[in-house]
């Protein structure tokens, strides 16, 4: 049985990207399939696929969900908003010397007032805060917020951030951090995937806070997930049927997509329709829906690599990070990406 010692391994600071590239799709990409490991280009990706392929985009857009404020007895705190439910009502995590008790007030960027409720999560690391001012809340964190990077990224968003930690199709509001992996598109590279026969479909799942949360517990089966929400197209499940029918592979673009897709068929058939989920992939996980994943690098002892050596087997995971660590890919959000096949699936397309 595998534990979280199996899923650490050293990484150089200087490896951890702060900055992006300057060309979104100029990022390196290391393919990995079981009879090896090759290095590539980003904007090789087209060549890397066939046509009849389907890539699966997470279109989620990250809010401006960090904020500073105060306590009513005037210390200092700082907000980062993990879900807003309605136009008063959200979820958060607090940062502060010592937190604020239910019913209290927090005055955030000088001018909103939230009331304090009650804590939820598994470490009780959400507060419910409500909105004690007219006003819309999605509207005041749009405005007065700032973007919330990664911790690992240690300088504060700049007007290029709020660019470059986007995707070019992002739309879809309610997010608290990037997925990343989508962020190595353009325009370009869309129209040229496009132009190879490569179709795209979208979907969205909002990533939370949860998702630099670390896992705590040496055996994974005691491990919870944080809860994200999704929403999977009755269009994208219409391309995934159309795409199995043509003999395509489904790529999920980055792990936010496969979860979604995942969580959507856990009960056999994919479906349609907005659900929340807290699915754990860790080795020995049956996939059901996607043939190929494109991912950025992930944490040391994270979930997100527990997934990703669920999907193309711990040991040739482990094999393409020392890889990557030795010819100096970089890492994280910023950093560079991977294509992977499922374990034991063949590289070439189906032929169902």
């Amino acid at each position: 049985m595998l534990t979280l010692d199996d899923f650490d391994f050293e990484l150089p600071a200087e490896l951890i990207a702060q900055q992006p590239t300057a060309e979104r799709s100029g990022s390196r990409l290391l393919r990995l399939l079981d009879t090896g490991i090759s290095d590539h280009r980003f904007d090789e990706l087209p060549a890397l696929l066939d046509a009849g392929d389907l890539l699966v985009f997470n279109d989620a857009r990250v809010i401006r969900g960090r904020m500073f404020g105060r306590k009513a007895s005037g210390g200092r705190i700082e907000v980062l908003f993990e879900r807003i439910i309605d136009a008063r009502h959200a979820l958060a995590q607090i940062r502060a010397s010592k937190s604020p008790k239910p019913g209290s007030l927090i005055l955030l960027e000088e001018t909103i007032p939230m009331l304090v409720g009650e804590r939820s999560g598994e470490q009780g690391e959400f507060f419910a805060l409500e909105l004690a001012a007219d006003g819309d809340l999605w509207r005041l964190v749009e405005r007065h917020g700032r973007l919330p990077l990664p911790p690992y990224i240690k300088h504060a968003a700049t007007a290029a951030d709020e660019a470059r930690y986007q995707t070019v199709f992002a739309r879809s509001p309610g997010a608290v951090a990037a997925p990343t992996a989508g962020l190595h598109f353009d325009e370009a590279l869309l129209q040229q995937l496009a132009g190879h026969g490569i179709d795209s479909a979208w979907l969205t799942l909002h990533v939370g806070a949860g998702t630099f949360q670390p896992v705590r517990t040496h055996d994974l089966r005691q491990h919870r997930m944080h809860t994200e929400r999704f929403d999977l197209p009755a269009e994208t499940v219409a391309a995934i049927a159309r795409t199995r029918r043509g003999g395509g592979r489904v790529v999920a673009v980055g792990t936010t997509s496969l979860r979604a897709l995942e969580a959507a068929a856990r009960k056999g058939e994919l479906r349609a329709g907005a659900d929340e989920t807290d699915l754990f992939i860790t080795p020995g996980y049956e996939f059901r829906v996607v043939d190929r994943l494109l991912t950025n690098f992930h944490l040391p002892r994270s979930t997100l690599l527990m997934l990703v050596a669920a999907f193309a087997g711990h040991a040739p995971i482990r094999r393409a990070y020392e890889h990557a660590i030795r010819e100096r890919y970089r890492f994280f959000s910023y950093g560079d990406a991977m294509l992977l096949t499922r374990h034991g699936a063949s590289p070439l397309r189906h032929t169902t």
